[in-house]
């Protein structure tokens, strides 16, 4: 069987499971060779904090024969926790200043954008406050002075969006945003740094939400596709 397995699930994936279930819900059930999180009558809900390219495999075959719903986090608040390096208690407790938002799931949605047009697939985005841990590992952790995250934990979800067809990713986009447009109008319009604009773009070419129409200079211009053109 292929999945994450109880014995290897962070507290984040199970706090997560545990306030996706509802009365009747199924945990931890085998379909065709793949461990699921959680099976709801027809439909399979799998809970991916992140690196989607990990279940790229399974999802692609899951939706072939199952409806599926794939569930992921997104930190609009964080706060990170360091623990003292001699005894592990609690060294320090504060707030990022990172806010995440809900573009920042084409982050990771680049890995199958295939399946977001797919009628057995659907995405339910959580917006979370977390609690990052960290523990000092020494200098084989570079980029964080030393310190390595450890574990992930839900505080609380403030909020959610659920993305089932064509018209809730179409509706991601901002009204301000002209018919045509470049990938740095839609960073301008949303807020949001160019490389991330360049993944949403992507993303909804790939669901008919737009679609390429040539270049303006250097950069390639989309169209926003009405409902009836599709």
């Amino acid at each position: 069987m292929s999945g994450i397995g109880l014995l290897n699930e962070k507290s984040l994936h199970a706090s997560l499971k545990q306030w996706c279930a509802q009365p009747g819900d199924r945990f931890e059930v085998a379909v065709d060779g793949f461990v699921i999180d959680l099976v709801r009558d027809d439909r399979l809900l799998e809970i991916q904090t992140r690196n989607f390219a990990a279940i790229k495999t399974k999802l692609t075959k899951l939706v072939a024969a199952h409806r599926v719903r794939l569930v992921h986090p997104i930190a609009q608040e964080k706060w990170i926790i360091k623990l003292a390096k001699d005894n592990g208690d609690v060294e320090s407790r504060r707030k990022s200043p990172k806010r995440g938002r809900l573009e920042d799931l084409f982050r990771e949605m680049v890995s199958f954008p295939q399946l977001l047009a797919h009628p057995n697939f659907s995405l339910q985005v959580l917006l979370i406050k977390e609690e990052e841990v960290r523990r000092y590992v020494g200098q084989r952790r570079r980029r964080k002075q030393g310190w390595a995250t450890e574990e992930r934990r839900l505080v609380e979800v403030v909020g959610q969006r659920l993305f089932e067809g064509w018209a809730d990713w179409q509706a991601l986009l901002p009204q301000t945003l002209n018919e045509t447009f470049t990938t740095s109008d839609l960073a301008a319009a949303t807020g949001i740094r160019k490389a991330l604009a360049q993944k949403e773009a992507y993303c909804l070419a790939k669901v008919g939400v737009i679609r390429a129409i040539g270049k303006r200079g250097r950069f390639k211009l989309y169209e926003i596709v009405k409902e009836g053109l599709r």
